[in-house]
């Protein structure tokens, strides 16, 4: 009997060795695809976005959650990059500022060849896995960077973008955030406003994948309702495990299953323990969860690296993903679902809207009603080919009177 006692330490430490050992060899093949990551925005708020700044150099760059190096040993083989600008910039520069982070994004395809290759659909995900690149994408996190115009998110589609996230933590003149749900904002669209749902429309049209993270309960049963093709929450955990508002509710994860979309799961503390501190075992929880509640194919990672303040312990860097993995083959996670959640349920997703996309079918041309947009730095071409005829009728009144006068003192 105290022969052996001390054999069982030795095996466990041989166990975990032996699913580490296979979560590489599966990510050796199958590369994780991740749905979220902030990098752009450390480059926009530490170098101002100038990537030839000896400090910005991507294979040595300290103080981020991604470097060149540590997607490599994280084996990550896409990467959605967010183009994110925040909520402050609405109705002011945020097309601007978008546009910059979407530039930053293709400078680092440029700058880095041999690691990056940026792509805009499916195949070139593809592609990137064969050549052992990095298939980078443009995500744009906020409605507001389209600045409520189907011209625009025409415009970002044909610069890269492929999703846009409906929201950010603000409303937009056409769309609801997470906010809503805790009371801290007032609905102004009850989900999805009739341009809101012009706004889905477009995107399915365009192969524009519909991203539900930071909406609200509201706007994503409008959208799941709404849209011809699956969607994602690239960056969202499940609300029965932590029940935050950034997360994603039963009922909704059953809308997830019947329409075969995508969880891209969050590991922001805050949102995977509802606690300040958290740790790898507690995102294999929300993984576990939404597997069951939704299936294998609804679920992926977005680990929102780079966009957070807090990570959990074991999850601190783009480098850990291999110990997620080998965390889920430890809860018998089968190989084909290990895959699934790395890469081929957002693959799959993103190849059905690609399939949806109708690009011979005439674009959407309706503009929102000029009254539900903010007015203060805006102008309103295109809305009236006869400005006075929108004057108020007391203004208008003293437009005739003047010109009357005019025409009496001839």
């Amino acid at each position: 009997m105290w022969t052996g006692w001390w054999l069982w330490p030795l095996v466990a430490i041989c166990t975990a060795d032996q699913f580490r050992d296979n979560a590489v060899r599966l990510m050796q093949s199958t590369p994780v695809i991740d749905g979220h990551n902030d990098l752009p925005w450390q480059l926009l708020n530490k170098f101002n976005n100038q990537l030839q700044d000896p400090r910005a150099n991507l294979t040595s760059l300290n103080g981020t959650h991604t470097n060149i190096p540590k997607l490599k040993a994280g084996f990550v083989g896409a990467q959605f990059w967010s183009a994110y600008t925040p909520c402050d910039t609405q109705n002011k520069d945020s097309v601007k500022r978008t546009l910059e982070q979407i530039d930053v994004i293709q400078r680092m395809c440029q700058l880095y060849p041999e690691t990056f290759l940026c792509v805009t659909d499916s195949a070139g995900i593809r592609q990137a896995f064969q050549e052992g690149k990095v298939a980078s994408l443009v995500g744009v996190e906020g409605g507001h960077s389209i600045d409520s115009s189907l011209g625009v998110l025409r415009a970002l589609y044909h610069l890269g973008m492929r999703y846009l996230t409906l929201t950010h933590s603000c409303n937009t003149p056409w769309a609801d955030n997470w906010l809503v749900d805790t009371g801290e904002d007032e609905a102004q669209s009850q989900g999805l406003s009739s341009f809101g749902q012009s706004v889905v429309k477009e995107m399915n049209r365009l192969g524009v994948i519909i991203d539900l993270a930071h909406v609200s309960v509201a706007t994503m049963e409008a959208a799941l309702q709404l849209s011809k093709a699956p969607v994602v929450f690239s960056h969202s955990s499940a609300y029965s495990v932590c029940q935050h508002h950034r997360n994603v509710p039963d009922h909704v994860l059953q809308l997830v299953k019947q329409t075969g979309s995508l969880v891209m799961v969050n590991f922001y503390n805050d949102y995977v323990s509802c606690k300040a501190k958290a740790n790898l075992s507690q995102v294999a929880d929300h993984l576990d969860y939404i597997k069951k509640v939704a299936g294998a194919g609804a679920v992926g990672f977005g680990g929102d690296y780079d966009g957070v303040s807090r990570l959990p312990s074991g999850l601190e860097d783009v480098s850990k993903y291999p110990d997620l993995v080998a965390e889920l083959l430890r809860r018998q996670w089968t190989e084909a679902e290990v895959r699934g959640a790395l890469a081929e349920n957002l693959l799959r997703v993103f190849e059905a809207v690609e399939q949806v996309s109708d690009h011979k079918q005439a674009p959407g041309e309706e503009p929102i009603p000029l009254g539900q947009l903010e007015a203060s730095c805006r102008t309103k071409y295109g809305y009236s080919a006869a400005p006075i005829l929108h004057l108020q009728p007391g203004a208008l009144l003293a437009s005739l009177v003047t010109l009357l006068l005019s025409l009496y003192l001839l």
